[in-house]
């Protein structure tokens, strides 16, 4: 084996070595917030714990505000705003496309945040403070829809009850509401109107763990899974949207552009969803780095039991089975046999004074029905200091014995593309796109086509400066993508 590859390897070793061991199986204990800034410090540890835990939380047009910056030295998420009630009241949300239901914490709730690091104002929601809210009972029809049945023990005028657990011991228990959502429906070029329409969610009674803390805290968490419980669903079966979505994520400025719809410029190339899966699971087929293919086992990627690649803007880096992860890193340093490395907090660091772009490969994801993700070096390296970057892959192996085998693609390789989700047809897209610029959707119900363009909500009156807050991120386990 040549010197520098055996040093590479062994700087890896010593990366699995150093691996926390969890309080509990893949479970790491740690805070959910990040000091901004040049240099990382402690913040990239809990930044790898946070998707280590990560739990599976996992409109005519619409168009949806975002705020946030998702660099592993920054914020790490991605925030949107909606209104809720009569008379409307803001809430912000983190965009999750990993979840199925939206929640907001409710006025019952005595430990909720009334306060956000991140400089916005934060709102209770109060069902009785409206005069379209109403509780949802567990003898109606959304109930039992959600349960697979009526619950036992439901009797008349009882609430229908949630719970939300999150691998690091915080929750979120409640009980579901119906209440009108104001969101802004697109009319013309970068023109909107407020849009209606009733939706169930949950209202957050009692907050557990890190939940219930007002550090850097949000209202809630909006998601956009595939379930009926989601926003998305229920606007597509009241005939209100269909099931479109597309996010841009500037990783650049932050914020970028969210748009519901059919997003007819760019052109996205598509591959198909995995049938059945509850999360957005694709088929990868091989990985070239350089434009040399990486020699993989055959069934490396293929979905299973346990395995499979999984596309989540709620997750920040990206994990890789391991096998896939050496061979990656080795085909990515093979120029660089001068380079040292150091273990900065579990992660693969180096110094380095030139543009990582002009010194290192592009890594190229290849997916079913030809397309691809081609992900730069400014995408999987990321700044920690003056001259010192470290890697944003992960070897998925030190994370859980569950997700080893999992290919688990976050924010980091999603940035900087237009990524469409069209569940319409069960297919999923991207194309590379300045998300600071905008895009064209169509209204279905008029047959125009309009402008969305990107927003940053953080750089209006309620700007934070991102440079000198603290960040709050849901940590929970890959393992809970599965049945664990």
């Amino acid at each position: 084996m040549a010197p520098r590859a055996a040093l590479l390897l062994a700087a890896l070793a010593l990366l699995l070595a150093a691996a926390p061991a969890a309080a509990a199986p893949g479970v790491f204990q740690v805070r959910r917030k990040f000091p901004a800034g040049g240099d990382a410090g402690g913040n990239i540890t809990a930044l790898r714990a946070h998707d280590g835990r990560r739990h599976g939380r996992l409109l005519a047009a619409a168009d949806l505000k975002l705020g946030g910056l998702g660099l592993p030295t920054d914020t790490g998420l991605y925030f949107t705003e909606i209104n809720l009630g009569t008379p409307p009241k803001h809430y912000f949300l983190q965009v999750d496309t990993g979840s199925d239901i939206l929640w907001v914490n409710c006025i019952t709730c005595d430990e909720c945040p009334r306060k956000s690091g991140l400089g916005l104002d934060l709102t209770l929601y109060d069902p009785k403070a409206s005069s379209t809210g109403s509780t949802v009972l567990c003898d109606q029809e959304f109930c039992a829809a959600t349960y697979g049945g009526k619950l036992p023990g439901c009797s008349s005028n009882v609430p229908c009850e949630y719970k939300v657990m999150y691998g690091d011991g915080s929750s979120t228990t409640g009980f579901f509401v119906t209440d009108a959502l104001q969101f802004d429906q697109v009319t013309g070029d970068g023109q909107t109107k407020p849009g209606n329409a009733s939706v169930t969610f949950g209202c957050g009674a009692q907050q557990g763990g890190d939940l219930g803390t007002s550090n850097q805290a949000l209202d809630g968490i909006i998601g956009f899974g595939q379930a009926n419980t989601s926003m998305l669903s229920q606007l597509a079966a009241a005939g209100k949207v269909k099931k479109v979505f597309a996010h841009c994520l500037d990783i650049v400025q932050g914020g970028g552009i969210f748009a519901i719809g059919n997003v007819v410029q760019p052109k996205v190339k598509t591959t198909p969803l995995v049938p059945d899966m509850p999360h957005f699971n694709v088929n990868l087929k091989s990985v070239d780095v350089d434009g040399t293919t990486l020699e993989l086992p055959a069934n490396i990627f293929e979905t299973g039991d346990k395995k499979g690649t999984i596309i989540d803007s709620g997750t920040t880096l990206t994990y890789l089975p391991e096998l896939v992860f050496k061979e990656v890193m080795l085909a990515v340093f093979k120029k660089h046999q001068d380079i040292t490395f150091r273990n900065v907090q579990e992660f693969l660091c180096f110094q380095y004074s030139g543009s990582v772009d002009d010194g290192f490969p592009t890594i190229t994801f290849h997916f079913e029905d030809d397309l691809a993700l081609h992900v730069y070096p400014h995408e999987y390296f990321f700044a920690n200091g003056n001259d010192m970057y470290c890697v944003g892959f992960q070897n998925g192996g030190s994370q859980s014995k569950d997700g080893k085998d999992i290919v688990l693609m976050g924010d980091l390789v999603l940035s900087n593309k237009l990524v469409v989700y069209d569940l319409e047809n069960q297919v999923i897209g991207w194309t590379d796109y300045n998300c600071s610029s905008s895009i064209k959707v169509k209204d279905d119900k008029t047959g125009a086509t309009y402008t969305v363009n990107s927003h940053d909500i953080s750089s209006s009156g309620w700007r934070f400066h991102w440079h000198k807050s603290l960040v709050l991120l849901l940590v929970t386990v890959v393992c809970s993508y599965l049945i664990c």
